[in-house]
């Protein structure tokens, strides 16, 4: 089963890091993600720009608007994300624990829908 571990970060905590133990924390989690992805663990990983160049884009009532930043104000930011095969919920859980950027704000573990099955159902 895929997972998606969405990585967010608190900003104040990231940026108390000083640059040479952020890099290495960053030479540490991309050298593990390249082992998992040898192992066909990791299907995919990105880190994501900050905030800051997001545009958030509603619909409504025919009108599209489209707003600087995310759209919701919290104190952590969806910072990356990691694709992944595993066994179970547990096992996902596990990996996702093992990068370093739980230490800095948190890691969501969401399962990923089989967009197959749901093509089918839908008829598309």
């Amino acid at each position: 089963m895929k997972y998606l571990l969405l990585v967010y970060i608190d900003p104040e905590l990231l940026d108390a890091v000083p640059a040479q133990d952020y890099d290495s924390e960053m030479r540490q989690c991309i050298r593990h993600a390249d082992t998992l992805r040898s192992q066909g663990t990791i299907l995919g990983f990105n880190k994501l720009e900050a905030p800051k160049q997001a545009r958030t884009v509603r619909v409504r009532e025919g009108r599209t608007a489209i707003f600087d930043g995310p759209f919701a104000e919290t104190k952590e930011v969806l910072a990356g994300y990691n694709l992944i095969e595993a066994d179970s919920l547990e096992e996902a859980v596990k990996l996702a624990g093992q990068f370093p950027w739980a230490r800095y704000g948190s890691m969501e573990v969401r399962p990923v829908a089989d967009m197959e099955a749901e093509r089918v159902r839908v008829g598309a």
